[in-house]
C-alpha cells in the first residue's frame, strides 16, 4: 500500500485528520452573492476587485495558491509585487460579467501541477509579469468588443513575448497533519537581472466583527525568523522563515477611513501591507509586530535566468530547526505523491496521457473550498453592522433560509465560479472516485443533508440562484461512486453510503414529480437544467399566453433519475428485501415516463419526431395544440442515458419479479415500450432503455454525422446542421431563432456567458460514452452502427464509445505538429517549453477546432477526462469501468 492510501485510510478512519489543512482559500471572495449585501443584488458591484484589498469580508477569503485550514481560521497565500504595479498582487483579477465581451472572466495566467488527495504535497505555477500588470488594457480591451470578438486574454496583450516575467511555483509539503513546509521557487525568464516583492501572508477570518464572539486571535513575533499564531481552535502555532526579514503586521479589518471617514481604533487597516509596499506609508504597518495579518516582505534581485526560492513551515511544536530535514522531507512527499499517481496509471502507456490526467486530477483537487453561507443570517444582518436593505427579504435565495453551510466542497472552479453547483458536483465525484471514494461519498452525502436539501426536496442550485433546476444527476453519480468504490475494496459495497443517499433522494425525487410535471402527464418541464441557452426560449421564464414546454431533457433525465433509483433498490434489497417494492415504484414511474414520450402531439408520437427521426421539446399552447421545436440538440439525445442493465438474478427476486410479471399480464401497452426488459442476451443480462433498436440506431446515425453532431473533439451541444439551416419560429409577433455557434456565444443569450449552441461539452459527452458502454454490455459485438456516418465503417458501440473518447481526449493532446487544440492559435502557448506542457481545463470547447473556452480554469467540468483516460481496448462493464481496474 502506498504512503498516500496509508494517509487517505488513517484519514477516512478518523485515526489522523490528513486533510485539516488543504487548498482551501478561493480565488475570488469579492463579487460573490455572500459578500454582496446590496438592496438589487448586484453582486459584482457591491465588493469589487478594487475594494477587496480594503475592505473584510464576511464569508470567507481568497488568495493565490491559498492554504487554510478546513474551517479557514488561518490562511496563507502568497503577494507579489514586480516594483511597476499600482497596487501587490494579492488575488488574481479578472471582469465581471458586464465588463468582459463574454461574460466574467479571469485574466491571469496560473496553472495546477499537482496535488494528492491528503494534500501532502501541492504544486501551482503562478505567471507574472516583470512589466505592469495591464489591468485597465485588460478592462478596456474586453469592453469595446463585441460578441463576435473573440476574448483578449492577458497572454494577448504581448506582455509576455520577450520572456520579461516571472514563474513563481508554489510548493506544500506536509510532515504531519499539522506541519506543513511551505516552498517558493522564482524562476526570472528574462534575459536581465529583475527585482521583485515577494510576501508570504499569514492572517485570520474575520470572525470578531459581526458581534457575536468578540474574541480575537492574535498574530505577533518576538524571536527572530519567527511568527507565532495563538488560535483559541487550533491553539499556537508558528511560522518559521530564513533570512531576518522584514515582518509588516496589520489587521483584517476594513479600512474604514476610506470607505466611511471613519477613523479605526489602531489604523492598521487591511491594505496597511499594500499601502506600506507601493506608498512607503511606515504608519499603516505595526511596529509592534502584531495583529490578525503578517506579510514576510523578501525584497528580492534576481539575476538573469537565475532561481531563488524561499522557505517556510508551519508548525505547533516550536522546532529549534525547522529547516534541517526540510529538503529530504519534501523530496519524501515528492516521491509519495509519484507513488500514488504510478499506480493510478500503471495501464496508461503514454507520458502525455498521463501528464493530462495528472493534472486534471491536480485541478479537482486544488478547487476544493471553504464554503461558508448562513442565509438566515446574510439575510437578516449582523448584530454588530447596519441592517441589510429590506429588499433582501424578498430577493435572492429569501427562501432558502434552512440553508448553513459550513464545509470542504468541490466548485467548478475557484475564481469564476467560487461556489458550488450540485450538478457540477455529482460529475466531480466520478473524477474524485478515481483517487478518493472517501471524499466523493463524503460530497454526494453532503447535498442530501438538512442543512442542504430545502425541506420540500429541492437541492440547491447554486448560489446565485439556489431555486434554479439542475439535471437530477445524483443518484447516477451516488451508483457510479458506490460501484467504483466497491471495486477498489475487493468487491465490498459501502451501503451504508447507498442507503443514506437513497432514502434521502427517494424525497427529491417527489419534489421533482410534483414540481416539475405540469399537467401530472409524466411530461417533465425542469426549466433551465444547467443547459443555458440551449433551446428557442429561455427555459427559465414564463411563455406568453400560458404556453409552456414539453422538454425531452427534462422527461429523458427523470427517466434515467428513475432506473438510478431502481438500480439502487436492487443493489439495497440483496439485503433486505423492503427495497424490491422501492424498486417496482421506480421501474413502474420509468414505464409511465416512457409512455408519456411516445402518447403527445398530433401523431401520438410523442416527444419523437418520425419525420425526423429524433427527439425534440414540444411546445404546449394554451389552446392545448402543440408545436414541435425541431432544434437538432443535445435535447434529442439525453434519451439514451436512460438506460440500465439487469443480470437476470436481479429480475428473479421475488417481490420484483412478480410485479414484473403483472405488467406483462395486465399493460401490456406499457410493458411493448421498454426494450428487451423480458427478454435475456446470451449472458442472461436484460435492457431497461426508452429507445428500441430502431430509434436507438436512428439517433446514433445522426449524432456520429460529422455534418451535425459529431467533431473532431467529441460531440457538439448542437447540431452543425443549423449551420446552413438557422431554426426559425414566429409567435406572437416576436421572431425566435436557433443557429449553429460553435465557439462563444456571438449575441446575448439567457443564462449567462455560457454557449450551448454548438460547442463541446464534457460532462455530456462523458454521459454519452458511458450510456453507449452500457448499450455494449447488452448487445454486444454483433450490434454494430457506421461510424462516422457514411464512412461505411462498422463498429461495435464499445469502439464507437472509444472513439469519442479518443476524440474527446484529442483536445488535450499534442498533434502531429507538436500543438495542442485547447491552446488554440496562441504561439507561445504552443511552442515555448515553459508553456507547452501546463494544460488549461476550460469550461467547454470549440465545436471544430476544439480551442478552450468559457473559464478557463473550470476543470470541475472537464476534470472528467481523468475517468475518460483509461486503457482503451479492453472490456468494459456495464458501468463503464474495466473489468480489471483494481485499486490503488
Amino acid at each position: 500500500m502506498s504512503k498516500e492510501k496509508e494517509r487517505l485510510k488513517e484519514d477516512a478512519s478518523n485515526k489522523i485528520n490528513w486533510k485539516k489543512w488543504g487548498p482551501y482559500l478561493s480565488e475570488r471572495q469579492w463579487g460573490t452573492v455572500r459578500e454582496d449585501y446590496s438592496k438589487e443584488g448586484f453582486a459584482w458591484e457591491y465588493t469589487t476587485h478594487d475594494m477587496a484589498r480594503s475592505k473584510t469580508y464576511r464569508w470567507g477569503e481568497d488568495g493565490i495558491a491559498g492554504l487554510s485550514d478546513n474551517q479557514q481560521r488561518i490562511c496563507f497565500s502568497v503577494a507579489l509585487w514586480n516594483k511597476k504595479d499600482p497596487i501587490i498582487k494579492e488575488r488574481l483579477f479578472g471582469l465581471t460579467s458586464s465588463e468582459g465581451n463574454h461574460g466574467e472572466d479571469v485574466k491571469e495566467l496560473y496553472y495546477y501541477l499537482d496535488n494528492t488527495p491528503t494534500h501532502s504535497y501541492q504544486k501551482m505555477l503562478y505567471k507574472y509579469p516583470q512589466s505592469a500588470f495591464p489591468y485597465e488594457t485588460l478592462l478596456h480591451e474586453n469592453k469595446k468588443r463585441t460578441k463576435l470578438d473573440p476574448e483578449f486574454e492577458l497572454i494577448d496583450t504581448g506582455i509576455f513575448n520577450e520572456d520579461n516575467y516571472f514563474d513563481i511555483f508554489i510548493e506544500y509539503a506536509k510532515n504531519a497533519p499539522d506541519d506543513i513546509l511551505i516552498k517558493i521557487t522564482i524562476c526570472n525568464r528574462s534575459k536581465k537581472d529583475v527585482s521583485l516583492n515577494v510576501l508570504p501572508q499569514i492572517w485570520f477570518r474575520n470572525t470578531w466583527d459581526w458581534g457575536y464572539d468578540d474574541y480575537k486571535p492574535r498574530l505577533f513575533s518576538d524571536k527572530k525568523n519567527e511568527i507565532n499564531i495563538d488560535h483559541k481552535d487550533l491553539g499556537e502555532m508558528i511560522l518559521h522563515f530564513e533570512n531576518n526579514k522584514e515582518l509588516l503586521f496589520c489587521e483584517n479589518e476594513t479600512n474604514s477611513e476610506l470607505f466611511y471617514g471613519i477613523k479605526g481604533n489602531d489604523r492598521f487597516y487591511k491594505d496597511g501591507i499594500n499601502n506600506f509596499i507601493i506608498f512607503g506609508n511606515e504608519a499603516e504597518v505595526n511596529p509592534n509586530k502584531k495583529g490578525t495579518k503578517v506579510a514576510i516582505n523578501y525584497d528580492l534581485s534576481i539575476n538573469a535566468g537565475a532561481t531563488e526560492t524561499i522557505r517556510l513551515r508551519l508548525e505547533p511544536s516550536g522546532m529549534e530547526n525547522p529547516f534541517g530535514e526540510f529538503e529530504k522531507i519534501f523530496e519524501a512527499r515528492k516521491n509519495d505523491a509519484d507513488e500514488f499517481y504510478n499506480a493510478l496509471q500503471k495501464n496508461i502507456s503514454s507520458d502525455e496521457e498521463r501528464n493530462i490526467q495528472r493534472q486534471a486530477l491536480a485541478g479537482m483537487l486544488w478547487g476544493k473550498q471553504f464554503y461558508y453561507y448562513d442565509v438566515t443570517k446574510w439575510l437578516n444582518g449582523d448584530p454588530a453592522q447596519p441592517k441589510p436593505p429590506s429588499e433582501r427579504e424578498a430577493g435572492r435565495n429569501c427562501n432558502w433560509k434552512h440553508l448553513n453551510n459550513a464545509d470542504i466542497i468541490s466548485m467548478p472552479d475557484k475564481w469564476e465560479f467560487p461556489w458550488y453547483a450540485s450538478w457540477d458536483v455529482a460529475f466531480h465525484t466520478i473524477a474524485f472516485a478515481l483517487i478518493d471514494t472517501t471524499f466523493a461519498k463524503n460530497q454526494l452525502e453532503l447535498f442530501v443533508r438538512e442543512w442542504y436539501m430545502h425541506p420540500n426536496g429541492q437541492l440547491p442550485a447554486y448560489e446565485w440562484e439556489f431555486n434554479d433546476t439542475n439535471p437530477p444527476v445524483h443518484a447516477y453519480a451516488a451508483w457510479r461512486v458506490y460501484k467504483i468504490d466497491q471495486k477498489k475494496n475487493n468487491g465490498i459495497g459501502d451501503t451504508k453510503f447507498l442507503e443514506t443517499v437513497f432514502q434521502k433522494l427517494i424525497i427529491n425525487f417527489t419534489w421533482w414529480v410534483n414540481r416539475k410535471d405540469n399537467e401530472d402527464n409524466n411530461l417533465f418541464e425542469g426549466g433551465f437544467l444547467g443547459l443555458d441557452n440551449i433551446g428557442v426560449f429561455d427555459r427559465n421564464s414564463v411563455l406568453p399566453g400560458g404556453s409552456y414546454i414539453e422538454q425531452s431533457d427534462g422527461t429523458s433525465w427523470m427517466a434515467m433519475y428513475s432506473l438510478n433509483m431502481m438500480r439502487i433498490a436492487l443493489e439495497l434489497a440483496k439485503t433486505n428485501d423492503v427495497y424490491e417494492d422501492m424498486a417496482t415504484k421506480f421501474f413502474e414511474h420509468f414505464l409511465y415516463i416512457a409512455n408519456a414520450m411516445s402518447q403527445m402531439g398530433e401523431h401520438n408520437e410523442g416527444l419523437w419526431d418520425e419525420e425526423d427521426q429524433f427527439y425534440y421539446d414540444m411546445l404546449k399552447l394554451p389552446d392545448n395544440t402543440c408545436v414541435t421545436l425541431k432544434v437538432r440538440s443535445v435535447v434529442g439525445l439525453i434519451p439514451m442515458f436512460a438506460v440500465e442493465v439487469l443480470d437476470q438474478e436481479l429480475i428473479d427476486m421475488p417481490g420484483f419479479s412478480r410485479r414484473l410479471r403483472w405488467f406483462l399480464e395486465n399493460r401490456p401497452e406499457l410493458a411493448n415500450l421498454v426494450s428487451y426488459w423480458r427478454e435475456k442476451n446470451q449472458e442472461d443480462r436484460h435492457l431497461l432503455s426508452m429507445l428500441r433498436g430502431h430509434r436507438f440506431k436512428k439517433i446514433l446515425k445522426r449524432m456520429l454525422d460529422e455534418n451535425e453532431f459529431l467533431s473532431p473533439y467529441g460531440i457538439r451541444a448542437l447540431s452543425k446542421y443549423h449551420e446552413q439551416h438557422p431554426f426559425e419560429l414566429n409567435m406572437m409577433g416576436t421572431k425566435f431563432s436557433v443557429n449553429y455557434e460553435p465557439g462563444e456565444s456571438e449575441t446575448v443569450l439567457f443564462g449567462g456567458n455560457s454557449n450551448w449552441r454548438g460547442p463541446v461539452w464534457m460532462p455530456i459527452n462523458f454521459l454519452i460514452v458511458e450510456s453507449l458502454q452500457r448499450f455494449h454490455y447488452f448487445y454486444g459485438d454483433e450490434f454494430k452502427v457506421e461510424c462516422p456516418t457514411g464512412s461505411g465503417n462498422l463498429l461495435t458501440l464499445k469502439e464507437i464509445s472509444e472513439e469519442l473518447s479518443r476524440r474527446l481526449l484529442q483536445i488535450f493532446l499534442k498533434d502531429k505538429n507538436g500543438n495542442r487544440p485547447v491552446a488554440g492559435s496562441n504561439e507561445k502557448m504552443q511552442r515555448d517549453p515553459n508553456f507547452n506542457n501546463y494544460i488549461l481545463f476550460h469550461e467547454y470547447f470549440h465545436g471544430d477546432s476544439g480551442k478552450g473556452l468559457g473559464a478557463s480554469h473550470q476543470t470541475g467540468w472537464s476534470g472528467l477526462i481523468a475517468k475518460i483516460i483509461q486503457p482503451r481496448g479492453k472490456e468494459i462493464d456495464g458501468n463503464g469501468d474495466h473489468k480489471s481496474e483494481t485499486a490503488i
